[in-house]
């Protein structure tokens, strides 16, 4: 893979995580993650609206003027997010119905217009698409394992409703972990998202310790072999 392309699939993954590094888009993620079928559902639709407009934003860069980039840039994002809107309501409409005023929401997130203005602007449309669909899957898997914490805590299953979006076979994707669960309801409420999203927030930042500390000890070890050695001169 390009060096530049790498760089934009591991930023949008990890080190520029929209959700865990950036801090964007924090309202529906917190208020919908109450299951993974909502999680993947407010996912797909986020993933699908960014690249569109990144795509749109970097094809005409070049012809949109300063003075009104800002309004432009939220009428594309609108446009994208009113198809899918009406996408939910004809084929996933109960889960439309549970998703409610998030997904027109989408047009104000913060995540959307930020890499439509920092990057999509900048950027040919292969690195703008790239981007809009590397930062779309971070957000997208951050959801899903918020959602899957707070499906197990709050209602000991997981997967269910699966069928809202991948049809009546996927109704034989639920899975029981307690028989009658009465329910973790801290986990259920919003105070519980913001709790496990500390808790995801804190488990990335420990990962990056770890991986900085190796590094500096690899480093350091390097710096040690290559001191060591002796030039001899005859």
């Amino acid at each position: 893979m390009n060096t530049e392309y790498r760089k934009i699939s591991l930023d949008g993954l990890w080190h520029n995580n929209p959700a865990l590094v950036q801090l964007l888009g924090l309202c529906p993620l917190l208020a919908v993650t109450g299951s993974v079928v909502n999680a993947i559902g407010l996912g797909i639709a986020t993933t699908v609206v960014l690249i569109g407009s990144n795509l749109t934003v970097s094809l005409f860069r070049r012809q949109v003027p300063e003075a009104v980039r800002l309004p432009i840039f939220v009428m594309i994002i609108a446009a994208f997010v009113t198809a899918i809107e009406l996408l939910m309501q004809a084929y996933t409409y109960e889960l439309f119905l549970i998703l409610g005023i998030f997904i027109p929401l989408i047009v104000t997130n913060c995540a959307i217009m930020g890499r439509a203005d920092a990057f999509a602007s900048r950027n040919p449309v292969p690195a703008a698409v790239l981007d809009g669909l590397m930062m779309g899957i971070g957000f997208t898997l951050v959801l899903i394992i918020l959602g899957a914490m707070r499906e197990v805590l709050g209602a000991g299953t997981l997967f269910s409703n699966m069928h809202l979006i991948f049809g009546e076979a996927a109704r034989a994707w639920k899975i029981t972990l307690v028989e009658d669960y009465r329910g973790f309801l801290f986990a259920a409420l919003p105070p519980g998202a913001f709790v496990g999203m500390g808790l995801l927030i804190a488990a990335k930042n420990l990962i990056d310790a770890k991986i900085k500390h190796r590094k500096e000890l690899i480093k350091d070890s390097q710096a040690v072999t290559t001191a060591s050695k002796r030039v001899r001169i005859t």
